[in-house]
């Protein structure tokens, strides 16, 4: 079967790739463009630890074909720290204890993220429902939830 070639945007860079048109974006952003945030935790869209962002949605990228990536922004993990300084999230998750094992983390920090790009004043609620296709077997979520909504009020007040 031949390759199909996509040229894409990757956290604010071009990129190129060549994949099979068969392959999930989850497999080209770990196999292909070295990105490992992404995990896969099931493979059926039913966990979200594979969760990027497609042109500003969140998606599951174990059901998305590379190819479908054409001319799209993608965003992961990898892009979420600006260069050596973490995001708000990333620094409040380490600072609420809200990652264990860390297979879940890379998604939820996207999911919470694409969150409070869209609402920056999400309530409690709001967060857990956001969040709530995003599976963690370690923390039991208040760690989670309150490292979000904390990250939230900090940024509210940094702009």
């Amino acid at each position: 079967m031949s390759k199909i070639h996509v040229t894409t945007t990757v956290n604010g860079d071009e990129t190129e790739f060549l994949c099979d048109p068969r392959e999930t974006l989850l497999d080209v952003l770990r196999d292909r463009l070295n990105l490992t945030g992404a995990k896969e935790g099931c493979g059926t869209g039913d966990c979200g630890a594979c969760s990027v962002t497609i042109d500003g949605r969140l998606v599951c990228s174990c059901l998305v074909l590379g190819a479908e990536a054409e001319g799209k922004e993608i965003a992961t993990v990898e892009g979420i720290a600006e260069g050596d300084t973490l995001h708000p999230l990333q620094r409040k998750f380490i600072e609420h204890a809200a990652l264990q094992c860390g297979i879940c983390t890379p998604g939820i920090l996207v999911a919470a993220k694409s969150l409070l790009e869209k609402n920056p004043n999400p309530t409690e609620t709001e967060v857990r429902y956001w969040l709530a296709g995003n599976l963690c077997r370690c923390t039991g979520y208040d760690k989670i939830i309150r490292a979000v909504m904390d990250a939230a009020t900090e940024m509210r007040e940094a702009s």
